[in-house]
């Protein structure tokens, strides 16, 4: 289980948990990257996203990624891939340390009326939301990086990771790899303490209502009941959490790339916005409210299908890991 349970606690280290959430983080990461490749061309899209509106360039999830392939190739499906790795590595390592440091002094700290099954969601809210913004400060640089790397079309501005750095450092110093931080922080908050406080939710539900299936002690026994626990109540936890953030999660995209307009010329209209609330006005101004929901389609199928690998991987780590010391 996901977090400090003293009837369930693990013969584990915080390395153990750093392990497993690079792991989570790694297999993750590598599934789910063209879904996040098409996501961002969609939010940084002005133009709407509709199969009846032509003045953009892309039209719809199927159009999209026919219209990378045909242009740039199966490799643009992973572009900025690098740096994505090392960002889906190291918040994997951030975050769950964190969260199972804190989940577990908390449980110690709360009044016992807290200390409840109906009451784990709350607090895993707010340590989810803690774990999740330690872990985008460690890594908010890598995410401009490769948001930089994916959003650049034909001919590129960067023609690889070591340039992109040093361009980006010449053209606003460390500022540069900070861009988009607040509405970066104002989105991770809530967005992990949705998605660990609704795991947690639907794995009581899970508890309550899908019987116990009886499994021997062995670790493989304990594999087949965690996969299809972990992997339902996941994929449900990152549906609710992405749905809940996704305009502030359009809008850090938009702000990341300010700098960066003559390389986006190719995908249509160009934006200059001086900051969040002008970022705001505008987009409601020019698109309407449906452009904070620009890329809607592929960020949902990547949320579920990234909650679904990364908790149920965690939870296959956790327990080989702890196998491997009993």
């Amino acid at each position: 289980m996901v977090g400090f349970t003293p009837e369930k606690e693990r013969n584990l280290t915080p390395i153990d948990y750093g392990i497993a959430g690079a792991v989570s983080g790694a297999v993750t990461r590598a599934l789910v990257q063209p879904l996040d490749v098409l996501k961002i061309r969609f939010q940084l899209q002005v133009e709407p996203v509709k199969r009846t509106v032509t003045d953009g360039k892309y039209h719809s999830v199927l159009q999209g990624f026919k219209t990378i392939y045909q242009e740039e190739g199966a490799s643009a499906l992973w572009k900025g891939h690098v740096p994505a790795q090392i960002l889906s590595v190291l918040y994997g390592v951030v975050q769950f340390t964190t969260f199972e440091y804190l989940t577990k002094h908390a449980y110690s700290s709360l009044p016992s009326q807290m200390k409840t099954e109906k009451a784990k969601p709350v607090y895993h809210f707010f340590c989810g939301g803690l774990a999740g913004s330690a872990a985008t400060l460690v890594v908010q640089p890598m995410d401009v990086l490769r948001t930089r790397l994916i959003a650049q079309g034909e001919p590129k501005t960067y023609t690889g990771t070591t340039q992109a750095i040093r361009l980006m450092y010449k053209e606003a110093g460390l500022r540069t790899f900070y861009k988009g931080l607040l509405p970066t922080l104002l989105q991770l908050f809530p967005y992990a303490g949705f998605q660990f406080g609704f795991y947690a939710l639907f794995n009581s539900m899970w508890k309550y209502t899908i019987p116990k299936p009886k499994v021997d002690k062995q670790v493989t026994g304990r594999h087949k009941t965690v996969i299809s626990q972990a992997f339902v109540c996941g994929a449900l936890s990152g549906l609710c959490a992405k749905a809940a953030i996704y305009p502030l999660d359009m809008l850090k995209k938009r702000l990341q790339v300010q700098g960066f307009e003559e390389a986006r010329k190719s995908f249509g209209k160009v934006q200059h916005y001086k900051g969040l609330r002008h970022c705001i006005v505008a987009v409601i101004r020019e698109e309407g409210l449906v452009g904070f929901y620009k890329g809607l389609a592929p960020s949902l199928l990547k949320a579920v299908s990234a909650a679904a690998i990364i908790f149920t991987s965690y939870e296959i780590t956790c327990d080989i890991l702890d196998a491997s010391k009993r």
